[in-house]
C-alpha cells in the first residue's frame, strides 16, 4: 500500500513540537484533569471574556473544502506559501473552536459539570487561549510560523480523545437530556471537530514538508513526485485502502470469532480520486466489521463480502462544495474556493454481504448514537485506553478504538463521508443481507 503521511501519530507531534508538554495548561482550571496536579509548566495563557467568545461565535461557520486545504500549492512550499497557510488556518480556527464553547455553555448547567464533559469544555477554552494571541496579527516570519504549528501540534494532541470522552460524559448524564438533543449536539459537534482537526493537520503537514525548516534528511519527507498535499492524497486508490482495512479487520474477525471471510473486489480497483486516506480509512474500517460480524454471525463466512468500485460521472459545480454551506459571497470575502468549470471526479463503492440484512425495527436506528445502549460499568475506560482486540470487532475502531461498544461508528463514519459531499446508503433484505453504498466526491484538476 502506498506511504501515506502519520500525522495523527503522538510520536510525530511530539517530535515536531518538542517544548508542547510545556504548553499543556487549561485556562479553566490549574489541574491536570488525568492526574489532578498542576501542570509541571503553565504558560502565560490570554484570558478572553463572554464578549470576546461570543463575538467569535456570532461569525459564520462556513463549511471547509478539499480545494481549500490544497490551495496553497503541492508541497514543498516556499515561505510566502507557508505563511499563506498558517494565516488561512488562522482565519478559521477561533471561530470553529469559539462555536463550540458556544454550544458546550449552552448545555444544561448538571451536565457540563459532568467531569468528562468539563474536561472536553477545559480543552476548548485552552486550544482558543493559545490561538487569540496571533488572531489579530498576520504571521509573516518563519519564527512566528513554527510557533504556531506548534500550537496547531498541541490543539491536536489535546483533543485526540474528545469523541470517547464526551460519550461517556453524555452517557453519565442521560437522566438530565433527553436523547434527542444529545444527538443533534453530538452530530454537529463532531462534524465541526472533523473540519477542525483537518484544517490543523493540514499545516502540520504542510510545514514538516516544506524546505524552509527541512534540512538534510528531513528534506526527504515529501519528494517532488509524491502524489500528497498534506493530508490529501490527490491519486488515492479506495481498492488500496480496502485492501489495507481488510488485512485489519480480518485479523481481529478471526481472532473474535475464529474465522474471516473472503473480501472480493469488482468493477474498476485501478480508480483514484483526491480524498483524505485516514478518512476513507475510518469509514471502510467500521463497513467491513459490520459486514464481517454479521456475515460471521449469520453462519455465511464461507460466502465472500463483494465490494464493487465505480467511477461515477464527473459533474460540474463548486468542486467539492456541492454540499456545503459557503454562500457565494464568501468566495470572494473569505478567499474559499470558487466555482469550477473543471469535471469533478467521484468514486461509488458497494459493500455486500450475506450477514442476513437488518431487522426492520433495527433498522430505523443505524443513524443513532448508541449512547443509552450500554450500562455505566460497560463502558470502555477512555482515559487510560484499555481497550482489547476482541472488543474492537463490535463498536467503532479506526480512529478511535476506545469507542468500542459506544454505537458511534456507522454515525460517524457518515459524518465523515458527508463532510466534502458524499454519502453513505443503506439498503437491507432481511434474511439475506445488507448492501452499503459509499459515495465519495474527490476534486477538479489541480
Amino acid at each position: 500500500m502506498a506511504h501515506r503521511p502519520a500525522i495523527l501519530q503522538s510520536r510525530l507531534l511530539c517530535a515536531l513540537c518538542p517544548i508542547k508538554q510545556s504548553l499543556r495548561h487549561y485556562v479553566v482550571s490549574p489541574l491536570d484533569p488525568k492526574s489532578n496536579q498542576p501542570w509541571p509548566h503553565q504558560p502565560a495563557a490570554i484570558n478572553f471574556s463572554d464578549d470576546q467568545v461570543a463575538r467569535l461565535a456570532s461569525k459564520p461557520l462556513h463549511s471547509l473544502s478539499l480545494a481549500d486545504l490544497v490551495r496553497h500549492g503541492r508541497p514543498p512550499l516556499s515561505a510566502d506559501a507557508l505563511f499563506s497557510s498558517a494565516n488561512f488556518t488562522l482565519s478559521l480556527l477561533p471561530v470553529r473552536l469559539a462555536h463550540r464553547l458556544q454550544a458546550l455553555r449552552n448545555l444544561p448547567f448538571i451536565v457540563v459539570s459532568n467531569p468528562h464533559i468539563a474536561r472536553i469544555y477545559s480543552n476548548y477554552v485552552h486550544s482558543l487561549s493559545t490561538l487569540l494571541p496571533y488572531h489579530e496579527r498576520q504571521i509573516t516570519n518563519l519564527e512566528d510560523e513554527t510557533q504556531f504549528t506548534e500550537v496547531m501540534a498541541d490543539l491536536v494532541q489535546t483533543h485526540s480523545n474528545t469523541i470517547p470522552i464526551l460519550a461517556r460524559g453524555f452517557l453519565e448524564c442521560r437522566k438530565y437530556v433527553s436523547p434527542s438533543d444529545v444527538t443533534k449536539f453530538l452530530d454537529e459537534h463532531l462534524r465541526t471537530r472533523i473540519g477542525t482537526r483537518l484544517i490543523a493537520e493540514q499545516h502540520i503537514a504542510l510545514h514538516l514538508s516544506s524546505h524552509p525548516h527541512n534540512s538534510g534528511k528531513n528534506r526527504k519527507l515529501q519528494n517532488a513526485s509524491s502524489s500528497h498535499i498534506g493530508v490529501i492524497d490527490t491519486a488515492l486508490r479506495p481498492a488500496e485502502i480496502i485492501r489495507h482495512c481488510e488485512s485489519f479487520v480480518s485479523e481481529i474477525c478471526e481472532l473474535k470469532y475464529g474465522v474471516r471471510p473472503r473480501v472480493v473486489i469488482k468493477g474498476e480497483p485501478d480508480t483514484s480520486l483526491a480524498h483524505v486516506p485516514t478518512h476513507l480509512d475510518y469509514i471502510l474500517t467500521e463497513l467491513l466489521k459490520n459486514a464481517f460480524r454479521a456475515t460471521v454471525e449469520c453462519g455465511m463466512e464461507r460466502e465472500p463480502i463483494e465490494i464493487t468500485i465505480a467511477a461515477s460521472p464527473d459533474t460540474q459545480g463548486y468542486s467539492d462544495l456541492a454540499a456545503s454551506d459557503v454562500p457565494p459571497q464568501a468566495v470572494e470575502e473569505h478567499g474559499f474556493s470558487s466555482p469550477s468549470s473543471s469535471p469533478i471526479p467521484g468514486v461509488t463503492i458497494r459493500i455486500r454481504d450475506r450477514g442476513g440484512g437488518i431487522s426492520p425495527e433495527n433498522l430505523p436506528n443505524i443513524w443513532a448514537y448508541s449512547f443509552t445502549t450500554f450500562a455505566e460499568d460497560d463502558i470502555p475506560d477512555v482515559q487510560n485506553g484499555k481497550i482489547d482486540a476482541l472488543n474492537t470487532m463490535s463498536g467503532a475502531g479506526g480512529d478511535s478504538s476506545s469507542l468500542a461498544g459506544l454505537g458511534y461508528g456507522l454515525p460517524l463514519g457518515r459524518a465523515y463521508a458527508q463532510h466534502f459531499g458524499g454519502d453513505i446508503a443503506v439498503q437491507s433484505l432481511w434474511g439475506w443481507g445488507t448492501d452499503v453504498y459509499l459515495k465519495l466526491r474527490g476534486l477538479g484538476k489541480i
